[in-house]
């Protein structure tokens, strides 16, 4: 396979960066997982006042390749848009050989799930004849014997497009800017070269499904230098129980006091849970980040909460709006000029979850840099190592002066630039937070729709996948939610039941290419015990979340979690590194997933049923034999080392099989 050179807008006229001759810039740098950089550059035939870098990151032990473009020039060469749009094709080449094409799409916004789902479009040969354009961020090539990948590092909402494939008639694709790539009259100059974003391409021997599984393996180890972030930890969030104080009149800080967050901190260590996540409120005001320590909030400043969070082997976690300062505080004197604006004016003031009136910031501004520095002094000085962030929305700032755009810019412009920018400067704070800092984790909140969605957080951190699930809203129930029916809450899926989970569960359409360890969502713990089991299958599935009102769990209950939780963590990273099998979905009757390393027979089988069934299942991957399972299931093996199930429900619940595990008993009712 053959891939063609990018080709830039320079000056007027477009430039095919063909290079008179790579020279290794430097010798390859190691980094972290025995992934190696490599650095090329060399003069552009048709203009050797123009360079061109090339940048690779792979490892030996993965078939994934990232590689970006620096392009560099004169003090007179400038990007520019002589129609008025992006010309900016980054790479192309023929997919003539392969039987089937595909885009994989993973941004799409379900109103229905309030969720983002992942999505697979088969291109027929009728969207090559009118030269079709997706958004992707990935393709991927079959044929007899081998499979291919392409992707692109960015992030928007699908629909809202800043690159595209185009499927053109003669059987090419190729990558190309749709809008906000660059400026135009953008200067390539020393100190201020053009950077691409990163791109993937990857080829293996075998079907997709063994492309999907090299896959699933660069993106747990290979794409970030962020390992923290990949930990199937259990994470337990206030913002459940905050919500639910809420719902019954009282103000979402209520509880947000040092007494209620030990006596959570020492419930959730019962329950097996790994990092203790503080929502929004624990600060005296956005911007400086500072710990509220008035009497009836934490008056030692989380110290107490540190030392009982080490003392269980715990990590701390708080939740942040980077985007937010407030007006009194020191981060907006300082970036006064970072102020975001929208149709050329400044946002409004406006109340940050009961805490002072705060005003929006820019990232795609000087102002990153500052707030990475506040991040990196609250590790220090708090302990903190989970960073939960919220409310970034995107293309949210057109102002002249920042990095997206001068006076010399139209509003439009500068708007489309901010949206193209922000993602990679998200990326940017967390590389810059974890190099000096490498035991933290970034969560990025992509409850709502219009956030950004795609590969360059996930080489950086994770996601925050899904909150409370659909809105009254969303579904058109009769009733407004402001109703006593509602109880003031918009969410709907806050009750015990499996209706939770059939929502939830949705995210792991992502779980073939994407590891659902990287998108964390939130389970329950409230009583009855049939409830409390169908949260718990859904968590170990590597969403991972527990919110509510634990404190409210009862002794039977707490030790329900604990006991899964410690077998859950035997085989924790093998449910993490296996590809997931999968028979029905949400809310059927019957629904299985299977997730079994194939190197060792360990992992887990969960199958949740809906009413009073019988269901049979075979695995597809043989099993270790030493397994734990709760009850209503009987486990045999056939000549194959493969487990055979047969699970027996009484009521719509779940069932768990741990294979690999040392406990080997059946949980009782």
């Amino acid at each position: 396979m053959k891939i063609k050179p990018p080709s830039f807008e320079i000056d007027g006229k477009n430039v095919v960066c063909n290079v008179t001759e790579f020279l290794r810039a430097t010798d390859p740098v190691l980094l972290k997982n025995n992934i190696k950089e490599y650095v090329f550059e060399g003069k552009i035939q048709s203009d050797t006042s123009l360079k061109l870098k090339i940048i690779f990151r792979l490892s030996p032990e993965n078939a994934v390749v990232r590689y970006r473009y620096i392009l560099s020039g004169s003090k007179k060469s400038k990007l520019t848009k002589a129609n008025g749009k992006d010309n900016l094709t980054y790479f192309s080449t023929s997919l003539t050989p392969f039987k089937q094409v595909k885009e994989v799409q993973f941004s799409n916004y379900d109103e229905k799930f309030h969720s983002y789902i992942l999505r697979e479009m088969v291109i027929e040969d009728r969207y090559f004849d009118n030269n079709y354009y997706a958004m992707g961020p990935m393709v991927i090539a079959n044929n007899t014997d081998n499979s291919f990948l392409f992707a692109y590092e960015h992030g928007s909402q699908y629909g809202n497009v800043f690159l595209h494939y185009g499927f053109m008639k003669d059987r090419s694709l190729n990558l190309s800017a749709a809008k906000g790539n660059y400026l135009n009259n953008q200067p390539v100059s020393k100190g201020n070269e053009y950077e691409t974003i990163w791109f993937e391409i990857a080829g293996v021997k075998g079907n997709e499904d063994a492309l999907a599984a090299e896959y699933r393996t660069f993106m747990l180890k290979y794409i970030t230098q962020n390992s923290e972030s990949r930990q199937p930890y259990i994470f337990y969030n206030t913002w459940g129980r905050q919500e639910r104080e809420h719902w019954s009149g009282k103000p979402y800080l209520q509880s947000m006091n040092l007494k209620q967050t030990l006596d959570e901190i020492n419930k959730a260590h019962d329950m097996g849970i790994d990092i203790y996540v503080i929502d929004a409120g624990w600060f005296q005001k956005t911007g400086d980040w500072t710990v509220n320590t008035s009497a009836n909030f934490f008056p030692d400043s989380l110290k107490q909460v540190v030392a009982r969070l080490k003392k269980y082997n715990m990590k701390l976690g708080l939740w942040f709006n980077p985007t937010e300062a407030s007006l009194s505080s020191k981060m907006l004197e300082r970036n006064k000029d970072c102020r975001t604006t929208i149709d050329g004016k400044m946002i409004k003031p406006w109340e940050i979850w009961e805490t002072e009136e705060s005003v929006p910031l820019c990232l795609a501004s000087k102002y990153w840099e500052d707030f990475s520095d506040e991040l990196i002094r609250l590790v220090k000085e708090t302990g903190v190592t989970y960073f939960k962030w919220d409310a970034i929305e995107q293309g949210s700032c057109d102002a002249a002066g920042h990095y997206h755009g001068t006076i010399e810019n139209t509003e439009a412009e500068r708007k489309d630039y901010d949206a193209f920018l922000q993602p990679i400067y998200m990326s940017k704070i967390i590389d810059k937070v974890c190099k000096i800092c490498p035991e933290a984790i970034f969560d990025f909140d992509i409850t709502e729709e219009g956030r950004s969605v795609g590969l360059t957080f996930l080489s950086s951190g994770k996601y925050y996948a899904i909150n409370n699930g659909p809105n009254y809203h969303n579904l058109d129930i009769s009733k407004p939610w402001k109703t006593p029916l509602a109880n003031g809450n918009a969410n709907i899926l806050v009750y015990p039941g499996p209706a939770r989970g059939w929502f939830t569960r949705s995210i792991l359409t992502y779980d073939k290419w994407i590891p659902s360890v990287l998108f964390l969502t939130h389970y329950q713990t409230d009583e009855p015990r049939n409830s409390q089991m169908i949260n718990i299958a859904s968590l170990i599935l590597g969403q991972n979340g527990i919110w509510g009102e634990i404190l409210k769990t009862s002794p039977e209950g707490t030790k329900l979690f604990s006991d899964i939780l410690h077998i859950y963590k035997q085989v924790k990273y093998d449910i993490t590194l296996a590809s997931p099998v999968n028979y029905g979905l949400p809310g059927e009757s019957t629904e299985i997933h299977e997730k079994i390393n194939p190197e060792n027979g360990k992992g887990v089988v969960v199958i949740f049923g809906s009413g009073k069934l019988e269901v049979s299942y075979i695995t597809k991957t043989s099993v270790s034999k030493k397994i734990w399972m709760n009850d209503g299931v009987i486990v045999n093996y056939d000549d194959k080392g493969r487990a055979v199930i047969k699970a027996s429900f009484s009521d719509t619940g779940a069932k768990i099989i741990f294979f690999g595990v040392d406990k080997s008993v059946v949980y009782l009712k």
